[in-house]
């Protein structure tokens, strides 16, 4: 029924100004306005669209995950530019990386969210 649809995600957020600016200026993507809100351009050309939400609820699991092929530097970048890091105690080293989730084997993995506190996370695999 769907194997020819091109399906496409999306996400709300409570001030759609503040998430252009996060989403170009911060991350580097490429974002453009569209008549109901934004369009977060990723690669493989895929679109992720943004709306606001006057009754906007942050997402409580991670919306989207950025692979990087390394993640110290990356969450160096980023912090530089003011991204605060999620520390989640006993899980996350003191760069806020938990490294080798699932028995050392998974990806190391670092959360941190939108301006509107959705759960974004950068992932190294090993």
């Amino acid at each position: 029924m769907f194997t020819n649809s091109e399906a496409f995600s999306g996400f709300s957020v409570d001030d759609l100004e503040a998430a252009k600016k996060f989403y170009s200026e911060t991350l580097g993507l490429r974002v453009k306005d569209n008549p109901q809100g934004l369009t977060i351009h990723v690669a493989g050309n895929r679109g992720i669209f943004v709306y606001q939400k006057p009754d906007h609820v942050p997402a409580t699991y991670t919306i989207l995950n950025f692979p990087v092929d390394d993640i110290d530097q990356t969450v160096d970048t980023l912090a530089s530019k003011g991204v605060k890091f999620e520390d989640y105690d006993g899980l996350t080293d003191d760069k806020q990386i938990a490294r080798g989730l699932t028995h050392h084997r998974g990806p190391d993995i670092a959360w941190f969210k939108d301006p509107a506190g959705n759960m974004l996370a950068v992932m190294q695999e090993k």
